[in-house]
C-alpha cells in the first residue's frame, strides 16, 4: 500500500486517475504551443520569494524543453531601491516614475544587467535550461528616447522607440531562453543608456517577435470587481470593454498601466495577453496547460 508524507494510505487507483486526467487535459495545449513564442514579463513577489522564483524557473525550463520558445523580460525595482539605499542615495519619483540621474543610471544598469540578469540565467541553468542574458543595449535590441512627462525632467528615463529582435530570434532558433534586462540604448547619435519600463518593453518585444502569448506575472490575482474579494476575478475582458472598466473604477491605480501593456501587445498582433498571479506556485503552467487558466485575459 502506498503512503503519503503523513503515513496515511493513498488510493493508487484514484491517484492515477487524477494524474491521467491532468495529462489528458494538458496534451492538446502541449501540441498547440510547441514552436510558438511566449513572452513573459517577470517581476513582483515571484522575483523576490525564493520558492516562487524556483517555481518560475522550473516552469520556463519545462516550456523550453517541450519546444515552446520562451523569452523572459525582467525588471528589478526593489533591488534597485536596495542598492541605492546601500550607497546612501535617496530614491526620488516624479509623477510615479523614478528620477534617474547619471549616478542612478549607473546603479540601474549594474543591478539589472550585471546582477539580476545573471542571477536569473544562473537559476535557469541550474534547473537544466539553456539560457543567455541580454540587455536592451546588446545588438541594439532596444532603442529609446528621453521621456519628458508633463514638462518634468526625469533624467535618463526613456521610452522604447525601436525593437530590433534579431538577436533574440537567433537565440530562440538555437533553443536558448533569452533573458532580457530593460536598459536601452539611445536613438542613433545618442549614446546614453536609458532606464525603461519593463512591462512596456516586454509588450513591444512580444509584438516585434510576433509572439503567440504575452504574460505579465504580477502581485495580484488579476482584475477584480472588488479589490477586497479575490473571488471577484474577471477572467476575460474584451479589449473594447477596457475603457468602461477604467471609467467605472474597476481597473484603477497600478492595474491601468499593466492593462495598457496588454492592449499594446494585443493591438500589435499578439493574440493572447494575460495578467496572472505570480504568487501562485506554477501559475505559468496552470495558464498554459489547463482549461481553467488563471488570472485575467485581455482578448
Amino acid at each position: 500500500m502506498d503512503l503519503d508524507k503523513n503515513n496515511e494510505a493513498v488510493n493508487p487507483r484514484l491517484d492515477n486517475e487524477h494524474w491521467a486526467d491532468v495529462l489528458v487535459q494538458a496534451l492538446p495545449y502541449f501540441k498547440h504551443w510547441v514552436g510558438k513564442v511566449v513572452v513573459v514579463k517577470y517581476g513582483g513577489n515571484a522575483m523576490l520569494n525564493e520558492e516562487l522564483k524556483a517555481d518560475v524557473m522550473e516552469d520556463i525550463v519545462l516550456l523550453n524543453t517541450i519546444g515552446i520558445h520562451v523569452v523572459l523580460v525582467h525588471g528589478g525595482g526593489p533591488e534597485i531601491n536596495h542598492m541605492l539605499e546601500r550607497v546612501g542615495k535617496e530614491s526620488r519619483f516624479v509623477n510615479g516614475l523614478r528620477y534617474t540621474d547619471g549616478e542612478t543610471m549607473e546603479i540601474v544598469q549594474m543591478v539589472l544587467t550585471g546582477k539580476l540578469n545573471k542571477d536569473i540565467v544562473g537559476l535557469l541553468l541550474q534547473k537544466g535550461g539553456k539560457a543567455v542574458g541580454l540587455s536592451g543595449v546588446d545588438s541594439g535590441l532596444l532603442r529609446a528616447r528621453k521621456i519628458d512627462k508633463d514638462g518634468a525632467d526625469l533624467g535618463f528615463v526613456g521610452e522604447v522607440t525601436e525593437v530590433h529582435p534579431e538577436i533574440i530570434q537567433s537565440l530562440l532558433d538555437q533553443d536558448f531562453i533569452p533573458v532580457v534586462s530593460t536598459v536601452a540604448l539611445g536613438e542613433t547619435g545618442d549614446y546614453n543608456r536609458y532606464n525603461i519600463n519593463a512591462d512596456t518593453a516586454a509588450a513591444k518585444i512580444a509584438v516585434a517577435l510576433k509572439a503567440e502569448k504575452f504574460v505579465q506575472l504580477t502581485n495580484v490575482p488579476g482584475v477584480l470587481r472588488d479589490v477586497n474579494d479575490p473571488k471577484s476575478l474577471i477572467q476575460r475582458i474584451h479589449i473594447q470593454d477596457v475603457q468602461g472598466y477604467i471609467d467605472d473604477g474597476t481597473i484603477a491605480g497600478g492595474m491601468i498601466p499593466k492593462i495598457e501593456c496588454c492592449m499594446l501587445a494585443r493591438n500589435g498582433g499578439v493574440p493572447r495577453t494575460h495578467i496572472i498571479d505570480g504568487r501562485v506556485p506554477h501559475s505559468l503552467l496552470i495558464e498554459m496547460f489547463s482549461d481553467r487558466g488563471i488570472g485575467t485575459m485581455i482578448y
